[in-house]
């Protein structure tokens, strides 16, 4: 039975896209335009309390019922639960997997994303403060995965959710200033990933479309 995806073109909503396509699950995109704060609507609210995309609706969930999942974190982990891929039935080779999507869900994103807010601002004092704070952040960041992928080919041992994840924020590591020329194991570990087909489907599905 085909998923419903509630999203937008944006790194948390590429990581559901790119998972999909990795598992092999038929999903429908439903674009929920957060410029025009469809995000509120009633409709939405249902299955996403806290108005942010994405969110799914499983209509063969557990038990056979249909279920609806919001957060881009616990939706990554129903679809390894669900489909048995990308995330180890083996506890010991889970606890990576799970430590490096908590570390991607807790800083790799909200401080990038902060990055994002301040660059556009347009009164310098308030752009210089916090471009100075977050971006000291998001570059340590940067340095954290750059060395847990020095000796390893992906984040928690084999490739997983923890990895697309990642990626989602990676992917828009220009709009944050930040170079893979300085983080050479993340740009390999980068390209690798997005030259995976399901990858380069996940990236390429258009989630604006009506």
């Amino acid at each position: 039975m085909t998923i419903d995806f509630y999203t937008w073109d944006t790194p948390n909503g590429r990581k559901i896209s790119v998972a999909l396509e990795e598992v092999g699950l038929p999903y429908k995109v439903h674009p929920i335009h957060i410029g025009k704060d469809q995000q509120f609507a009633p409709e939405f609210l249902k299955i996403s309390p806290n108005n942010k995309i994405p969110a799914i609706v499983d209509p063969d969930g557990p038990h056979g019922k249909p279920v609806s999942i919001f957060e881009s974190g616990a939706i990554l982990l129903y679809l390894g639960e669900k489909t048995g891929k990308l995330l180890p039935k083996d506890l010991g080779e889970r606890i990576p997997v799970l430590e490096w999507l908590m570390w991607q869900m807790g800083g790799f994103g909200p401080m990038p994303g902060q990055v994002h807010h301040f660059i556009a601002l347009d009164n310098e004092q308030d752009r210089r403060y916090g471009l100075d704070r977050f971006m000291k952040e998001t570059l340590r960041l940067y340095d954290v995965l750059d060395r847990r992928l020095a000796d390893r080919e992906f984040v928690a041992g084999a490739y997983s959710i923890a990895d697309i994840a990642i990626l989602g924020w990676a992917w828009r590591h220009e709009r944050h200033k930040v170079s893979f020329d300085d983080f050479k194991n993340v740009g390999r570990w980068y390209d690798a990933l997005m030259s995976r087909p399901a990858v380069k489907r996940g990236f390429e599905v258009d989630l604006k479309k009506v």
